[in-house]
């Protein structure tokens, strides 16, 4: 009898490296509606933290994806958001899940749970297009971190052959009745080969706790249609097309292996911003946020020293 999913899942008992460095740090959980979505959020750290930082997930992620660095950053607030459509938000009514669509319900979501006037935004791949878009229309917020930031035409940095499957495979999903389109795009092997085309680092271990991690959350998406849709805006711009109105200090973390946005594009990319600075963290590629977080919450906690 072959193994279901879910049996597999129960297999995977790989200890969490941030786990008790995590278990330290507070959170509270909230739920806030905006725009038709029942936006879940979690809300760590001291609540009377000098520093509040917003976060702004990657494609197919959640919150947790964003929590080995949370762990390495005590005392500092994070506000943490599922995306609507991801996680256990439910998708937006009101716009459709776009750059533009998603920059209106962070704007709205930041104002429903009063995110403070000096939190710092941070985007992570996906999540960097739509914080930095959303900082150039006029977001409030004294400063911009992206984490491995989507810096060159989505188009073709991974290749023009593979993203044209990609979209063909999305789109098939997309048309095929509810129950087989999520069969498809949660099917084992592809969330496994996914999981293995990004992961860089030798850690044996680590790299057996990314697939897990991989498995458990990048299928939490609401439907079919919903994540074909957020793969669309995902290649429908780049963070440097936002960035000459980005006029806030601006943090860029890139991964010096990162072909999912190669490292010729983040260096042309800086130069666009009035103001930022690039941090290059080696041996690491697109998955920054579980291969180096010391690194990332380094970067982070010098960037808020350096705008108090």
């Amino acid at each position: 009898m072959r193994e279901d999913a879910a049996s597999r899942l129960l297999r995977m008992t790989t200890k969490t490296p941030h786990a008790s460095a995590l278990a330290q740090i507070p959170v509270r959980m909230g739920e806030v509606q905006v725009l038709g979505s029942s936006t879940a959020y979690w809300d760590y750290g001291p609540p009377d933290a000098e520093r509040t930082v917003l976060l702004v997930h990657g494609y197919r992620g959640d919150h947790h994806g964003l929590e080995p660095v949370i762990a390495q950053l005590p005392g500092i607030r994070f506000i943490s958001p599922d995306l609507p459509g991801f996680g256990l938000s439910s998708p937006m009514t009101a716009v459709p899940h776009s750059i533009s669509g998603y920059v209106t319900w962070l704007n709205d979501f930041a104002r429903a749970v009063e995110v403070p006037a000096d939190a710092v935004l941070l985007g992570h791949s996906f999540g960097s297009m739509i914080a930095s878009h959303a900082v150039a229309d006029g977001f409030p917020t004294p400063g911009l971190i992206l984490v491995n930031p989507i810096s060159a035409d989505p188009l073709v940095a991974a290749g023009r052959g593979i993203t044209g499957l990609t979209r063909a495979f999305y789109g098939v999903a997309r048309r095929l009745p509810a129950g087989l389109g999520r069969r498809l795009l949660g099917n084992w092997l592809i969330v496994q080969f996914m999981s293995m085309s990004l992961v860089t680092t030798d850690d044996t271990e680590l790299r057996r706790w990314i697939h897990e991690e991989h498995h458990r959350y990048f299928n939490g998406f609401s439907d079919p249609h919903t994540v074909a849709e957020g793969f669309d805006a995902s290649l429908s711009t780049q963070v440097g097309e936002a960035a000459p109105r980005v006029t806030v200090p601006v943090l860029m973390i890139a991964g010096q292996s990162d072909q999912i946005a190669p490292l010729s594009g983040q260096q042309e990319t800086v130069t666009r911003f009035p103001d930022a600075q690039l941090v290059v963290l080696p041996s690491v590629g697109h998955l920054i946020h579980y291969e180096a977080p010391a690194a990332a919450a380094a970067a982070i906690r010098s960037f808020l020293a350096e705008h108090p």
